[in-house]
């Protein structure tokens, strides 16, 4: 996939925060599992990686941690400062890149959130986490579960391609599909442990909010999660 000079959600920042503050798949689905295989936080450093408009840190921030974030968009990167201000230190940088201003073993936990897939050189920043995060640190990884994708866009299951969508009728994103093991692959090539799997089931609060994506997630999967280990 070639990269485009502005930054992929930077066109939308503003309409996906507002979709993803209540939305079923952010807040009712993603946000939960995620949060659920965190842990303690307390006093816990943890990156926020590809931060976006600020939800999971400040989900981070109230269970006690002491957050850095990046994102490639500087609108998100705002979104995130007006919305927490001093209490994160954020940035924006593209996980493309090497994070060259963070030392090695500083970080207790890194968080990625619906991030990974839409990442061209997944080795390469799965390496510059692993290098950032102590030893016995963890990884924290969601992304949408390979049997959603490939029911979704067709193919054969252990199809591995770039897929160009539009999300909410006008929102043009593009992301990579994969079968689940080369993400799992991936993962150990970068020298990281699997300690869980979770393929999320709808929080209780969708079913009263989004009754009709509650009942499809219950029966298929959206997303899949990860709890890695940096030995």
């Amino acid at each position: 996939m070639s990269h485009p000079t502005e930054p992929m959600y930077e066109s939308f920042a503003a309409e996906f925060e507002a979709h993803a503050r209540d939305g079923a798949y952010n807040a009712h689905y993603d946000r939960p599992a995620v949060l659920d295989l965190l842990g303690d936080l307390t006093g816990a450093r943890v990156l926020d990686v590809g931060c976006g408009p600020g939800l999971y840190a400040e989900e981070l921030l109230a269970r006690g941690a002491v957050v850095t974030g990046f994102d490639a968009s500087p609108e998100m990167v705002r979104l995130t400062s007006r919305r927490l201000g001093a209490r994160v230190d954020v940035r924006v940088w593209d996980l493309e890149r090497p994070l060259s201003w963070l030392p090695d073993a500083t970080q207790d936990i890194a968080l990625m959130a619906l991030v990974i897939h839409h990442i061209e050189d997944r080795r390469a920043a799965l390496a510059e986490l692993h290098r950032v995060l102590r030893p016995g640190g963890h990884l924290i990884v969601s992304t949408t579960h390979p049997t959603s994708d490939w029911l979704l866009t067709g193919g054969g299951y252990f199809d591995r391609a770039p897929v160009r969508e539009t999300w909410q009728e006008k929102w043009t994103v593009r992301y990579w599909r994969q079968p689940l093991q080369a993400w799992c692959q991936e993962f150990s090539d970068a020298g990281f442990l699997i300690e869980r799997l979770v393929e999320p089931q709808p929080a209780e609060t969708m079913a009263a909010r989004f009754p009709e994506v509650n009942e499809k997630l219950s029966r298929s999967p959206g997303f899949i999660a990860f709890r890695l280990l940096r030995p």
